[in-house]
Protein backbone atom coordinates (compact mmCIF):
# COMPACT_ATOMS: atom_id res chain seq x y z
CA UNK A 1 0.00 0.00 0.00
CA UNK A 2 1.57 3.29 -1.28
CA UNK A 3 1.31 5.55 1.48
CA UNK A 4 -0.49 9.06 -0.23
CA UNK A 5 1.34 12.57 1.49
CA UNK A 6 -1.44 14.88 2.37
CA UNK A 7 -0.87 18.20 2.37
CA UNK A 8 -1.00 20.24 5.69
CA UNK A 9 -4.30 21.40 7.33
CA UNK A 10 -4.44 25.28 7.65
CA UNK A 11 -4.67 26.17 10.94
CA UNK A 12 -7.19 28.93 12.00
CA UNK A 13 -4.98 31.42 12.14
CA UNK A 14 -3.45 30.71 8.57
CA UNK A 15 -7.61 30.47 7.26
CA UNK A 16 -8.51 33.45 9.11
CA UNK A 17 -5.06 34.95 7.66
CA UNK A 18 -6.00 34.47 4.02
CA UNK A 19 -9.58 35.47 4.75
CA UNK A 20 -8.13 38.90 6.05
CA UNK A 21 -5.56 39.38 2.74
CA UNK A 22 -8.54 38.48 0.66
CA UNK A 23 -10.87 40.90 2.12
CA UNK A 24 -8.53 43.38 2.14
CA UNK A 25 -7.63 43.09 -1.63
CA UNK A 26 -11.31 43.46 -2.51
CA UNK A 27 -11.30 46.72 -0.18
CA UNK A 28 -7.96 47.82 -2.00
CA UNK A 29 -9.64 46.68 -4.82
CA UNK A 30 -12.90 48.79 -4.56
CA UNK A 31 -11.03 51.96 -3.75
CA UNK A 32 -9.14 51.82 -6.82
CA UNK A 33 -12.19 52.19 -9.00
CA UNK A 34 -13.75 54.19 -6.74
CA UNK A 35 -10.60 56.59 -6.99
CA UNK A 36 -11.74 57.48 -10.64
CA UNK A 37 -15.80 57.07 -10.90
CA UNK A 38 -16.55 58.74 -7.47
CA UNK A 39 -14.48 62.01 -8.61
CA UNK A 40 -15.74 62.15 -12.27
CA UNK A 41 -18.69 61.34 -13.95
CA UNK A 42 -19.52 58.29 -16.42
CA UNK A 43 -16.78 58.16 -18.99
CA UNK A 44 -14.07 59.23 -17.60
CA UNK A 45 -12.13 55.75 -18.41
CA UNK A 46 -13.52 55.76 -22.16
CA UNK A 47 -11.92 59.70 -22.45
CA UNK A 48 -8.75 58.97 -20.73
CA UNK A 49 -8.40 55.86 -22.85
CA UNK A 50 -9.25 58.11 -25.94
CA UNK A 51 -6.15 59.68 -25.40
CA UNK A 52 -3.17 58.78 -27.23
CA UNK A 53 -0.44 60.27 -24.83
CA UNK A 54 1.70 58.18 -21.97
CA UNK A 55 0.87 58.93 -18.87
CA UNK A 56 -0.18 57.41 -15.39
CA UNK A 57 -2.60 58.98 -12.59
CA UNK A 58 -2.10 57.84 -8.51
CA UNK A 59 -4.31 58.15 -5.81
CA UNK A 60 -2.39 59.72 -2.66
CA UNK A 61 -4.93 58.98 -0.35
CA UNK A 62 -4.92 55.30 -0.43
CA UNK A 63 -2.23 53.34 1.63
CA UNK A 64 1.01 52.94 -1.10
CA UNK A 65 0.04 55.90 -3.18
CA UNK A 66 -0.83 53.33 -5.92
CA UNK A 67 -1.12 53.67 -10.09
CA UNK A 68 -5.06 54.31 -10.52
CA UNK A 69 -5.10 54.78 -14.08
CA UNK A 70 -2.60 53.82 -17.23
CA UNK A 71 -2.89 54.97 -20.36
CA UNK A 72 -2.59 52.74 -23.78
CA UNK A 73 0.61 55.06 -24.41
CA UNK A 74 2.43 54.28 -21.23
CA UNK A 75 1.32 50.55 -21.50
CA UNK A 76 2.75 50.32 -25.31
CA UNK A 77 5.56 52.23 -24.21
CA UNK A 78 6.69 50.40 -21.18
CA UNK A 79 5.39 46.53 -21.99
CA UNK A 80 3.43 46.67 -18.80
CA UNK A 81 -0.01 45.27 -19.15
CA UNK A 82 -3.17 47.12 -17.48
CA UNK A 83 -3.44 44.78 -15.09
CA UNK A 84 0.85 44.73 -13.77
CA UNK A 85 0.55 48.24 -12.90
CA UNK A 86 -3.11 49.16 -11.47
CA UNK A 87 -2.69 49.07 -7.77
CA UNK A 88 1.17 49.17 -7.83
CA UNK A 89 3.48 51.42 -6.62
CA UNK A 90 5.57 53.47 -9.32
CA UNK A 91 8.75 51.25 -7.72
CA UNK A 92 8.18 48.65 -10.37
CA UNK A 93 9.70 51.21 -13.13
CA UNK A 94 13.01 51.60 -11.25
CA UNK A 95 16.17 49.84 -12.01
CA UNK A 96 19.82 50.01 -11.06
CA UNK A 97 20.12 53.41 -12.72
CA UNK A 98 17.47 55.29 -10.31
CA UNK A 99 19.17 58.36 -8.70
CA UNK A 100 19.00 59.23 -5.66
CA UNK A 101 18.82 62.61 -6.34
CA UNK A 102 15.99 62.41 -8.97
CA UNK A 103 14.74 60.79 -6.12
CA UNK A 104 15.00 63.34 -3.33
CA UNK A 105 13.71 65.87 -5.78
CA UNK A 106 10.49 64.19 -6.86
CA UNK A 107 9.69 63.82 -2.93
CA UNK A 108 10.46 67.21 -2.19
CA UNK A 109 7.86 68.40 -5.03
CA UNK A 110 5.42 66.11 -4.42
CA UNK A 111 5.82 66.97 -0.27
CA UNK A 112 5.49 70.25 -1.64
CA UNK A 113 2.42 69.84 -3.73
CA UNK A 114 3.97 71.30 -6.54
CA UNK A 115 4.72 70.77 -10.37
CA UNK A 116 8.35 69.49 -11.75
CA UNK A 117 9.26 68.43 -14.96
CA UNK A 118 12.61 66.49 -14.80
CA UNK A 119 14.85 63.66 -17.09
CA UNK A 120 14.94 60.22 -16.09
CA UNK A 121 15.74 56.99 -16.72
CA UNK A 122 12.60 54.37 -16.54
CA UNK A 123 13.27 50.67 -17.02
CA UNK A 124 10.36 48.70 -19.56
CA UNK A 125 8.95 45.52 -18.08
CA UNK A 126 11.86 43.48 -19.80
CA UNK A 127 14.49 45.60 -17.59
CA UNK A 128 15.76 47.74 -20.66
CA UNK A 129 16.28 51.39 -19.80
CA UNK A 130 14.82 54.07 -21.68
CA UNK A 131 14.89 57.93 -21.20
CA UNK A 132 11.80 59.84 -20.34
CA UNK A 133 11.11 63.56 -19.49
CA UNK A 134 9.04 62.73 -16.93
CA UNK A 135 6.21 65.79 -16.29
CA UNK A 136 4.56 65.69 -12.47
CA UNK A 137 1.11 67.88 -11.20
CA UNK A 138 -1.13 67.65 -8.48
CA UNK A 139 -4.85 67.67 -9.08
CA UNK A 140 -6.38 69.71 -6.20
CA UNK A 141 -10.15 69.39 -4.68
CA UNK A 142 -12.17 72.66 -5.41
CA UNK A 143 -14.15 71.86 -2.37
CA UNK A 144 -11.40 71.77 0.19
CA UNK A 145 -8.27 72.23 -1.70
CA UNK A 146 -6.50 69.01 -1.04
CA UNK A 147 -4.80 67.20 -3.19
CA UNK A 148 -6.65 64.24 -4.40
CA UNK A 149 -4.29 62.72 -7.61
CA UNK A 150 -1.22 62.78 -9.11
CA UNK A 151 -0.86 62.95 -12.52
CA UNK A 152 2.49 62.05 -14.29
CA UNK A 153 3.05 62.73 -18.07
CA UNK A 154 6.16 60.72 -19.68
CA UNK A 155 7.63 61.45 -23.29
CA UNK A 156 10.31 59.27 -24.56
CA UNK A 157 13.27 61.56 -24.59
CA UNK A 158 15.21 61.32 -28.25
CA UNK A 159 18.58 60.48 -28.72
CA UNK A 160 18.65 63.67 -31.02
CA UNK A 161 18.41 65.41 -28.05
CA UNK A 162 21.26 66.83 -25.91
CA UNK A 163 23.46 63.84 -24.48
CA UNK A 164 26.13 66.08 -22.93
CA UNK A 165 26.43 63.92 -19.12
CA UNK A 166 25.71 65.63 -15.90
CA UNK A 167 28.72 64.25 -13.94
CA UNK A 168 28.91 67.82 -12.68
CA UNK A 169 24.87 67.44 -11.42
CA UNK A 170 25.68 63.92 -9.87
CA UNK A 171 27.34 61.14 -11.22
CA UNK A 172 24.66 61.22 -14.86
CA UNK A 173 20.45 61.54 -14.29
CA UNK A 174 19.13 58.26 -13.41
CA UNK A 175 15.15 57.99 -12.49
CA UNK A 176 11.94 56.48 -11.66
CA UNK A 177 8.61 57.07 -12.29
CA UNK A 178 6.89 57.54 -9.34
CA UNK A 179 9.51 55.51 -7.36
CA UNK A 180 9.44 58.11 -4.25
CA UNK A 181 5.53 58.53 -4.08
CA UNK A 182 4.72 56.09 -2.15
CA UNK A 183 6.16 57.60 0.86
CA UNK A 184 5.85 61.26 -0.32
CA UNK A 185 2.21 62.17 1.23
CA UNK A 186 2.93 59.51 4.47
CA UNK A 187 5.13 61.34 6.52
CA UNK A 188 4.45 59.18 9.21
CA UNK A 189 5.95 56.12 7.29
CA UNK A 190 10.09 56.00 6.88
CA UNK A 191 11.52 56.56 3.15
CA UNK A 192 12.61 53.58 2.09
CA UNK A 193 13.45 53.90 -1.30
CA UNK A 194 17.09 53.60 0.33
CA UNK A 195 17.08 50.35 0.56
CA UNK A 196 16.33 49.61 -2.81
CA UNK A 197 19.02 51.79 -4.03
CA UNK A 198 21.41 49.85 -1.79
CA UNK A 199 20.23 46.43 -3.82
CA UNK A 200 20.57 48.24 -6.91
CA UNK A 201 24.08 49.01 -5.88
CA UNK A 202 25.82 45.36 -6.64
CA UNK A 203 24.00 44.77 -9.91
CA UNK A 204 25.66 44.91 -13.27
CA UNK A 205 25.61 48.33 -14.68
CA UNK A 206 26.79 48.09 -17.85
CA UNK A 207 23.97 48.19 -19.49
CA UNK A 208 23.87 51.81 -18.56
CA UNK A 209 27.62 52.45 -19.12
CA UNK A 210 26.44 52.04 -22.47
CA UNK A 211 23.05 54.71 -22.39
CA UNK A 212 23.94 57.98 -22.60
CA UNK A 213 22.11 60.48 -20.40
CA UNK A 214 20.09 62.66 -22.05
CA UNK A 215 18.42 66.22 -21.91
CA UNK A 216 15.17 66.93 -23.14
CA UNK A 217 14.65 69.53 -26.15
CA UNK A 218 12.60 72.18 -25.78
CA UNK A 219 10.20 71.03 -27.52
CA UNK A 220 9.73 68.33 -25.66
CA UNK A 221 9.25 69.73 -22.34
CA UNK A 222 6.58 71.74 -24.17
CA UNK A 223 4.79 68.70 -25.11
CA UNK A 224 4.75 67.15 -21.64
CA UNK A 225 3.48 70.82 -20.14
CA UNK A 226 0.65 70.60 -23.58
CA UNK A 227 -0.15 67.14 -22.38
CA UNK A 228 -0.45 67.68 -19.01
CA UNK A 229 -2.81 70.60 -19.82
CA UNK A 230 -5.01 68.52 -21.57
CA UNK A 231 -5.73 65.66 -19.40
CA UNK A 232 -5.96 68.28 -16.45
CA UNK A 233 -8.92 69.74 -18.49
CA UNK A 234 -10.50 66.39 -19.16
CA UNK A 235 -10.18 65.82 -15.69
CA UNK A 236 -12.30 69.37 -14.49
CA UNK A 237 -14.68 68.76 -17.27
CA UNK A 238 -15.59 64.95 -15.82
CA UNK A 239 -15.55 66.38 -12.55
CA UNK A 240 -17.98 69.13 -13.48
CA UNK A 241 -20.93 66.68 -13.98
CA UNK A 242 -20.57 65.84 -10.28
CA UNK A 243 -20.64 68.16 -7.13
CA UNK A 244 -16.41 67.39 -6.59
CA UNK A 245 -15.13 69.96 -9.22
CA UNK A 246 -11.06 69.41 -9.46
CA UNK A 247 -8.59 72.50 -9.96
CA UNK A 248 -5.66 72.57 -11.53
CA UNK A 249 -4.64 74.63 -8.42
CA UNK A 250 -5.01 74.80 -5.05
CA UNK A 251 -8.59 76.58 -5.29
CA UNK A 252 -10.14 76.03 -1.73
CA UNK A 253 -13.49 78.31 -2.22
CA UNK A 254 -13.71 78.92 1.59
CA UNK A 255 -10.55 81.75 1.70
CA UNK A 256 -8.70 79.34 4.09
CA UNK A 257 -5.52 77.49 3.75
CA UNK A 258 -5.70 73.83 2.62
CA UNK A 259 -3.37 71.77 4.94
CA UNK A 260 -1.19 69.54 3.32
CA UNK A 261 -1.56 66.00 1.77
CA UNK A 262 -0.05 64.16 4.39
CA UNK A 263 -1.91 65.63 7.23
CA UNK A 264 -5.68 65.11 5.28
CA UNK A 265 -4.21 61.20 4.93
CA UNK A 266 -3.29 61.12 8.62
CA UNK A 267 -6.19 62.93 10.02
CA UNK A 268 -8.62 60.94 7.71
CA UNK A 269 -7.76 57.59 8.79
CA UNK A 270 -9.68 58.52 12.23
CA UNK A 271 -12.99 57.11 11.51
CA UNK A 272 -14.89 59.29 14.75
CA UNK A 273 -16.82 62.46 14.08
CA UNK A 274 -14.43 65.78 14.80
CA UNK A 275 -13.74 68.73 13.15
CA UNK A 276 -10.68 70.74 13.45
CA UNK A 277 -10.81 74.79 13.45
CA UNK A 278 -8.05 77.23 13.39
CA UNK A 279 -8.16 80.23 16.50
CA UNK A 280 -5.91 82.35 13.93
CA UNK A 281 -8.43 82.80 11.75
CA UNK A 282 -11.25 85.23 11.88
CA UNK A 283 -13.99 83.41 13.39
CA UNK A 284 -12.01 80.55 14.36
CA UNK A 285 -13.38 78.75 11.03
CA UNK A 286 -13.28 74.43 10.24
CA UNK A 287 -10.33 73.62 8.35
CA UNK A 288 -10.92 69.70 8.27
CA UNK A 289 -14.42 68.07 9.00
CA UNK A 290 -14.09 64.26 9.22
CA UNK A 291 -16.12 61.88 6.64
CA UNK A 292 -17.97 60.71 10.08
CA UNK A 293 -19.29 64.27 11.74
CA UNK A 294 -20.47 64.86 7.64
CA UNK A 295 -22.50 61.69 7.92
CA UNK A 296 -23.82 62.80 11.27
CA UNK A 297 -24.66 66.49 10.45
CA UNK A 298 -25.94 65.61 7.14
CA UNK A 299 -23.68 68.11 5.42
CA UNK A 300 -21.07 68.16 2.90
CA UNK A 301 -17.69 69.08 2.84
CA UNK A 302 -18.03 72.43 0.79
CA UNK A 303 -20.90 73.32 3.43
CA UNK A 304 -18.89 73.00 6.57
CA UNK A 305 -15.65 74.29 5.73
CA UNK A 306 -14.83 77.82 6.58
CA UNK A 307 -17.48 78.17 8.65
CA UNK A 308 -18.00 78.70 12.50
CA UNK A 309 -19.11 75.74 14.64
CA UNK A 310 -22.02 77.75 15.42
CA UNK A 311 -24.24 76.53 12.41
CA UNK A 312 -25.10 73.48 14.10
CA UNK A 313 -26.95 75.59 16.49
CA UNK A 314 -30.35 76.09 16.94
CA UNK A 315 -33.67 77.52 18.91
CA UNK A 316 -33.54 75.36 21.89
CA UNK A 317 -29.37 75.12 21.79
CA UNK A 318 -28.57 76.11 25.36
CA UNK A 319 -26.46 79.58 26.01
CA UNK A 320 -24.28 78.55 29.23
CA UNK A 321 -23.38 75.27 27.10
CA UNK A 322 -21.77 78.20 24.68
CA UNK A 323 -20.28 80.16 27.11
CA UNK A 324 -18.73 77.11 28.75
CA UNK A 325 -16.85 76.68 25.15
CA UNK A 326 -16.41 79.90 24.84
CA UNK A 327 -14.44 80.40 28.34
CA UNK A 328 -12.17 76.80 27.66
CA UNK A 329 -11.20 78.18 24.35
CA UNK A 330 -9.99 81.76 25.74
CA UNK A 331 -8.29 79.64 28.35
CA UNK A 332 -6.83 77.27 25.88
CA UNK A 333 -8.10 74.26 27.79
CA UNK A 334 -10.29 71.38 27.19
CA UNK A 335 -13.83 70.88 27.95
CA UNK A 336 -16.90 68.46 27.47
CA UNK A 337 -20.58 69.67 27.53
CA UNK A 338 -23.50 67.75 26.29
CA UNK A 339 -25.64 70.02 23.75
CA UNK A 340 -28.54 70.36 21.56
CA UNK A 341 -27.19 70.62 17.75
CA UNK A 342 -29.17 70.43 14.79
CA UNK A 343 -28.32 68.82 11.57
CA UNK A 344 -28.78 69.84 8.50
CA UNK A 345 -32.24 68.41 7.57
CA UNK A 346 -33.42 70.14 11.04
CA UNK A 347 -33.35 67.25 13.12
CA UNK A 348 -31.60 67.61 16.94
CA UNK A 349 -29.52 65.43 18.37
CA UNK A 350 -27.76 65.61 21.80
CA UNK A 351 -24.17 66.38 21.27
CA UNK A 352 -21.63 65.39 23.74
CA UNK A 353 -19.14 67.44 22.48
CA UNK A 354 -15.55 67.17 23.59
CA UNK A 355 -13.07 70.41 22.84
CA UNK A 356 -9.51 70.75 23.45
CA UNK A 357 -6.30 72.39 22.20
CA UNK A 358 -3.88 70.76 19.83
CA UNK A 359 -0.14 72.06 19.95
CA UNK A 360 2.30 71.79 17.17
CA UNK A 361 5.75 69.92 18.09
CA UNK A 362 7.08 73.51 19.16
CA UNK A 363 4.33 73.44 22.17
CA UNK A 364 1.76 76.15 20.46
CA UNK A 365 -1.38 75.90 19.43
CA UNK A 366 -2.22 74.77 16.20
CA UNK A 367 -5.96 73.90 16.26
CA UNK A 368 -8.71 73.41 18.35
CA UNK A 369 -9.78 69.79 17.88
CA UNK A 370 -13.82 69.22 18.48
CA UNK A 371 -15.03 65.98 18.72
CA UNK A 372 -19.02 64.69 18.88
CA UNK A 373 -20.81 61.99 19.22
CA UNK A 374 -24.71 61.29 19.46
CA UNK A 375 -25.56 60.37 22.59
CA UNK A 376 -28.58 58.42 21.01
CA UNK A 377 -26.32 56.56 19.12
CA UNK A 378 -24.35 54.24 21.53
CA UNK A 379 -23.95 50.67 20.77
CA UNK A 380 -23.99 47.95 23.11
CA UNK A 381 -21.38 46.22 23.27
CA UNK A 382 -18.59 49.06 23.24
CA UNK A 383 -15.71 48.03 26.40
CA UNK A 384 -14.47 52.25 26.44
CA UNK A 385 -16.90 54.36 27.39
CA UNK A 386 -17.83 57.66 25.20
CA UNK A 387 -15.18 59.94 26.81
CA UNK A 388 -12.64 57.45 26.78
CA UNK A 389 -13.33 57.26 22.86
CA UNK A 390 -13.40 60.43 22.25
CA UNK A 391 -10.01 61.20 24.30
CA UNK A 392 -8.41 58.70 21.95
CA UNK A 393 -9.67 60.77 19.06
CA UNK A 394 -7.67 63.60 20.70
CA UNK A 395 -4.55 61.88 21.07
CA UNK A 396 -4.46 60.87 17.48
CA UNK A 397 -5.50 64.07 16.08
CA UNK A 398 -2.23 65.28 18.22
CA UNK A 399 0.17 62.36 17.10
CA UNK A 400 -0.77 63.76 13.49
CA UNK A 401 -0.16 67.09 14.12
CA UNK A 402 3.24 66.72 16.20
CA UNK A 403 4.52 64.75 13.32
CA UNK A 404 3.31 67.10 10.52
CA UNK A 405 4.79 70.19 12.09
CA UNK A 406 8.70 68.13 12.52
CA UNK A 407 8.38 68.69 8.07
CA UNK A 408 5.96 71.81 7.92
CA UNK A 409 5.11 71.85 4.31
CA UNK A 410 3.86 75.10 2.32
CA UNK A 411 0.21 74.23 2.28
CA UNK A 412 -0.25 76.17 6.02
CA UNK A 413 1.54 79.13 7.96
CA UNK A 414 3.43 77.72 11.36
CA UNK A 415 1.18 79.30 14.36
CA UNK A 416 3.74 81.53 15.24
CA UNK A 417 3.40 83.43 12.32
CA UNK A 418 -0.28 83.63 12.45
CA UNK A 419 -0.61 84.67 15.78
CA UNK A 420 1.81 87.68 15.84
Amino acid sequence: MVAVRLPPIATVDERRGRRIKTQMMGSLHDRLIESLTSRYSDGIVEGLDDLPDNFLITDPSISGHPIVFASHGFLSMSGYSREDVIGKNGRIFQGPGTDRRSVMEIREAIREERTIQISLMNYRKDRTPHWILFHLCPVFGGEDGRVIHFLAVQVPISRQSSCARSGAKGGGVRGMVFGACRNEVHTDLQFRSDLAFDSFEDMDNRVLEAEESREASDREKQKAINVAKDILSMLTYYSKHTDRVVCRKSCSPVGIAPLSSSLNISLGRIKQSFVLTDPYLPDMPIVYASDAFLSLTGYSRHEVLGQNCRFLNGPDTNTKDLEQITDSILAEGACTVCILNYRKDGSSFWNLLHISPVRNASGKIAFFVGVQMDTSCRKDGQWLSPEMRQLGVVGAVKVAVRSLSAFPGPSRPSSSSSSS
